[in-house]
């Protein structure tokens, strides 16, 4: 064998698992290139119970501040994070009385918010558990997620 055929060999061999690896690595690079970060939601909003104020945030920035009225004593509004499911511009509760609830956001079976004309009551708890709106903040609030949509919205309670 001649040194020519002695070095070749080896060379070849390497070319050949570097180009081996280059097809092994080349889809497994594009497949981490082409996932994009997810994007933030564009529509936040977040109940404080304690302070009975709504803040409202689109794309990162601060869209509103409201006073609302939460579950009053004897009653319960749910704490977490959700989307909302149904967007209903008037709906009359079934479960109580037919009471009107205009532009009512539903999170979580019959929990919504909504607007209220009982706007005295606003910055203290008295709802049976729903959140309760000035009607012209519940229009706004209930326009910008019918805007962005419902998967584009996320409603957070916390105490």
């Amino acid at each position: 064998m001649t040194w020519s055929k002695t070095v070749a060999m080896p060379v070849r061999q390497v070319l050949t698992g570097l180009v081996l690896l280059l097809l092994l690595v080349a889809p497994a690079q594009q497949a981490v290139a082409s996932r994009k970060p997810k994007p933030a939601t564009p529509v936040v909003i977040e109940i404080d119970i304690s302070r009975q104020v709504m803040r409202v945030e689109v794309n990162g920035w601060s869209y509103a501040r409201w006073k609302v009225s939460t579950a009053a004593p004897g009653y319960h509004t749910p704490r977490g994070s959700w989307r909302p499911f149904l967007l209903k511009q008037m709906h009359y509760s079934r479960k109580y009385d037919n009471s009107p609830m205009p532009h009512s956001i539903f999170f979580l079976g019959g929990y919504a918010i909504h607007a209220t004309y009982s706007t005295r009551q606003l910055g203290r708890p008295a709802s049976h558990g729903c959140i309760r709106l000035h009607p012209q903040n519940a229009a706004r609030l209930y326009a910008l997620v019918q805007k962005h949509g419902l998967r584009s919205t996320r409603i957070i309670i916390i105490d």
